[in-house]
């Protein structure tokens, strides 16, 4: 756990999350500024800071990661129509926190590009 990392204090019970879904390596809890009807971030219960060092580091982390998207995927009604699931990496990737996370973004039409 980073101890100054708002996700790593999340996962901990630090800060309250709205839990979605929670697998023994990933938590899922709802955006606290959504950008569309559903808006859930999974991240990993280990601090890794992007989804390159979690697939090297932890390649076990990473596959849990999208099993947890998938998993919330069908408890939210998303699996059917369709989602998106985006990982912003890095300051041009307009990463806002430095643990790796996984929007996964749905129930509506999305646009593409996306910005």
């Amino acid at each position: 756990m980073s101890t100054d990392c708002l996700f790593c204090k999340i996962v901990v019970g630090e800060v309250p999350g709205d839990v979605v879904v929670e697998s023994d390596r990933s938590l899922a809890f709802r955006d606290i500024d959504p950008q569309a009807p559903t808006h859930v971030l999974v991240v990993p219960r280990d601090h890794h800071r992007n989804l390159a060092a979690v697939a090297v580091d932890d390649p076990a982390a990473a596959t849990d990661l999208l099993q947890t998207v998938a998993k919330v995927a069908e408890q939210e009604g998303l699996a059917e129509d369709g989602y998106r699931v985006v990982a912003n990496t890095g300051e041009h990737g307009q990463q806002s926190v430095d643990h790796v996370h996984l929007h996964v973004i749905g129930g509506r039409q999305l646009q593409w590009p996306p910005g």
